[in-house]
């Protein structure tokens, strides 16, 4: 069986966890603790980083972007995760990176790691000014997503694409906090409850960690 070693609230994690079982493929879930750094892990991504995924004829496969775009070349079926047609396929792309990159440095990062990774390892008191702009960039990013949501079917077009599965992940693991003021975004709720609503995304809502219970809200696909 294809193993997925991941953490909890690492979004990129989450979003090949969702893409896997949009195409329904069975895979074994494998915490790795990437700050002890093991050898037999860095024998097979030297990065130290998840998610990396082992496919059954043990092909190694490390980043998100290239574990998704490959799962979804590989497996078509039920349906693709990109467009056809190439100016969607960009604009899916483009959102990709907006939040895997942008919407994690600027809000997750902050706000995960300062929130529950410092705690869980030891490393000093959460820092309150990243806190706060975790949660003042976060606005902007709720305010994207409602815009996108409220001129589309779909954040990237007219298709659910991996536009909304990286878009989908970063804001589960800011949800798990329980940082997210939903009634005060009405567009991105909307959208939000459509996604978790999902059978692929449904799994990410049984997560917990103990120590760090989820708000009673998240596991709720109607809030």
């Amino acid at each position: 069986m294809r193993i997925l070693y991941h953490m909890f609230l690492s979004p990129t994690s989450r979003k090949v966890r969702i893409v896997l079982r949009e195409k329904n493929l069975e895979f074994e879930l494998r915490s790795e603790k990437v700050w002890e750094r093991r050898p037999e892990f860095l024998a097979i991504n030297p990065a130290g980083l998840v998610p990396v995924l082992v496919e059954e004829n043990g092909a190694t496969l490390a980043d998100s972007v290239a574990i998704t775009e490959y799962i979804d070349e590989a497996y078509r079926e039920p349906f693709p995760l990109l467009p056809e047609d190439r100016l969607a396929r960009a604009e899916a792309r483009r959102l990709v990176a907006w939040f895997d990159q942008k919407m994690g440095h600027e809000v997750t990062r902050n706000l995960v790691n300062e929130k529950l990774m410092k705690r869980f390892l030891g490393r000093g008191e959460p820092n309150s000014a990243a806190i706060r702009a975790g949660k003042e960039n976060l606005k902007t990013h709720l305010d994207y997503i409602g815009f996108l949501a409220e001129r589309r079917k779909w954040l990237g077009g007219d298709d659910y694409s991996l536009a909304d599965i990286a878009a989908a992940a970063q804001v589960s693991c800011v949800d798990y906090l329980g940082d997210i003021p939903w009634d005060d975004y009405p567009a991105a709720k909307e959208w939000y409850v459509r996604v978790k609503s999902r059978p692929s995304v449904r799994p990410l809502l049984a997560d917990h960690i103990p120590g760090a219970p989820p708000p009673p809200h998240y596991a709720d696909l109607d809030f």
